[in-house]
């Protein structure tokens, strides 16, 4: 059986890096412990599409792209949950008889998907997409939702108390932030991955799922994993406030709260949200 290049020499037949950069960048990818290709994306070294062609040409398969336009059957959907969608970023593109064609972001982690053929005794026949092909797939066939880029500072509010929402939106744009809002852990969870917030302040307590299982899902995907996430609480304690820092999220903010804190620790994030990519290197 023959082996499949490796990715830095195809980035090099193609012309898309030469060898000296290949060898560099291999270095930073050890050290973060991450896959070449997501970190030539991720430092836009290299754009989605060439290492989606990369990927592809390594693994003999095709590229598919602007599957935001196509439509799907709900009984295709149904095949893959919409969680399993987003934790491995793959989509359903056709079922012919016991063939499943599926849209993936890395061909290079094949556990699920020979899992899912063992399972359904479907023979999974792979096709190469974007992260964000895929993802805005799954915003608009599963969850009905557009993905946006926002161009002003865009803060995502979540809590069901309708009176909090407003009194932090009032605050927020009074300073010149963008708004946007959920009511429970759920819609919280959509509203990111369509809107890409640049910060996000939840309630603990929520309907659906609570402030930690949204961070939690949150940090499972590269694309939600690095926005600064704030929780506001009822409970002002010690022991709270060091629960909260441990699961990982940037501030902790017990209420009552007032707009001068407010305004500071979202400009404080704000802060870190810029540096993100800077810090990583």
């Amino acid at each position: 059986m023959q082996s499949r290049k490796k990715i830095g020499e195809i980035l090099v037949e193609k012309g898309i890096l030469t060898p000296k950069t290949v060898d560099r960048m291999l270095i930073v990818a050890k050290r973060h412990n991450k896959r070449l290709g997501t970190l030539l994306e991720e430092m836009e070294i290299a754009t989605a599409e060439e290492v989606a062609e990369v990927l592809a040409v390594q693994h003999g398969a095709k590229v598919v792209n602007n599957l935001m336009k196509y439509s799907f059957p709900k009984d295709l959907l149904k095949i893959i949950s919409p969680e399993n969608a987003l934790q491995y970023i793959i989509f359903p593109l056709k079922l012919e008889q016991n063939r499943l064609f599926l849209a993936m972001a890395d061909p290079t982690d094949m556990k699920i998907v020979t899992n899912m053929a063992i399972n359904s005794d479907l023979t999974i026949v792979p096709f190469v997409a974007t992260r964000r092909d895929i993802l805005a797939a799954i915003c608009k066939h599963y969850y009905g939702r557009e993905m946006e880029e926002p161009k002003d500072r865009t803060i995502l509010v979540v809590d069901d108390d309708d009176s909090v929402v407003k009194m932090l939106s009032m605050l927020l744009n009074k300073h010149g932030f963008n708004t946007i809002s959920a009511s429970d852990g759920m819609e919280g969870f959509k509203e990111a991955i369509s809107k890409n917030p640049h910060v996000i302040i939840t309630d603990k307590v929520l309907p659906k799922i609570d402030g930690y299982a949204l961070l939690a899902s949150l940090k499972k995907l590269p694309e939600t994993r690095s926005i600064p996430v704030l929780l506001i609480s009822g409970q002002k304690s010690e022991q709270e406030e060091a629960i909260a820092f441990d699961k990982g999220f940037f501030d902790y903010i017990p209420k009552p709260f007032g707009e001068i804190t407010i305004i500071a620790r979202v400009k404080r994030a704000l802060l870190f949200y810029d540096r993100k990519y800077e810090l990583m290197v």
